[in-house]
């Protein structure tokens, strides 16, 4: 039994008779008539009581038609929702966002994104970047932006925006009154860095060791508001992508950092090997299109 026969029997019934039901259908009575005879022998029931003039359904015959009229409801409504889906008419996207960034962009590109299509609803989640590829891989997000490199064995990436770190400190310290300095000055400092979810924190620590030195972290965190407040405490210094320095306490002093100059590159991800929703793939599509087109491209940062 299949979905054609339980609606060719709600015709029937619908109809109060073989023959009409025949004509609304399309098909000869005899094929009508055999297959709801083939539906009876299936279930082993009489679904209509033949002894009388009128036709009338069993109490079996009733118990399927109140059945059968909410499958053949569902299968109408699955054809709908594939139609919403195919269309984008519908939709949920799950995203990683590190916490440290300036968001305005990007929130600008959903918001557009939103207007051309109004029932697709957006979660964002901010994780640091290590959290939001092991989220990708286990497929609890469908695309995470996150800071190079990435495993390429797992993950698509679209590149995004580079950037550099800068050193904030208090301004009353001593390094307030330079212009740049090089890292390896930074030997003998209080460092405030992301927590290890960060793929910043790794990036920091291994580019203090390149010049030969471990930094002294006196503080971990996981807000960049947090970060910049005990630095304008002068609990210690730390390092932020230039960009968000703009946005930074009046107490804090932004310096460029040479020797080396720590970059920051950005990019969204997706599984190669989960599946990705039709809006995912589509908000993937227009993101892409969004950066590429805008010279004023955005400031997201891990």
């Amino acid at each position: 039994m299949d979905i054609k026969h339980l609606q060719y029997f709600l015709e029937v019934v619908k109809s109060n008779s073989f023959s009409r039901a025949a004509e609304r259908l399309f098909i000869s009575q005899p094929t009508i008539s055999k297959m709801i005879k083939n539906m009876e022998q299936e279930l082993g029931v009489e679904l209509f009581d033949r002894s009388r003039k009128q036709l009338t359904l069993t109490d079996a015959g009733q118990i399927i038609f109140e059945q059968a009229k909410l499958i053949d409801l569902a299968f109408k409504n699955l054809g709908t929702e594939l139609t919403n889906l195919l269309e984008l008419k519908k939709g949920h996207i799950r995203i990683g966002l590190p916490p440290l960034f300036d968001a305005r962009f990007l929130l600008e590109i959903v918001g557009s994104f939103h207007e051309i299509y109004p029932g697709i609803t957006f979660q964002l989640i901010e994780q640091g970047s290590k959290k939001i590829e092991e989220a990708v891989e286990n497929n609890s997000l469908d695309v995470g932006i996150v800071v190079l490199p990435t495993n390429l064995e797992l993950f698509h990436h679209f590149s995004l925006i580079e950037d550099e770190l800068r050193l904030i400190v208090q301004n009353t310290h001593p390094l307030a009154a330079k212009t740049e300095v090089h890292l390896n000055e930074l030997e003998n400092e209080s460092f405030i860095l992301f927590n290890k979810d960060f793929v910043l924190n790794d990036r920091i620590i291994y580019s203090c060791n390149s010049v030969g030195f471990q930094p002294k972290v006196v503080s971990e965190s996981t807000q960049q508001s947090f970060i910049a407040e005990m630095v304008a405490c002068n609990l210690g210094i730390a390092l932020l992508p230039e960009s968000v320095c703009h946005h930074l306490n009046e107490n804090i002093t932004t310096i460029k950092v040479v020797n080396p100059v720590i970059n920051s590159n950005l990019a969204i991800i997706w599984s190669k090997d989960q599946y990705l929703s039709y809006a995912a793939k589509e908000w993937i599509h227009y993101i892409k299109e969004q950066y590429t087109e805008n010279k004023n491209k955005p400031q997201l940062f891990d």
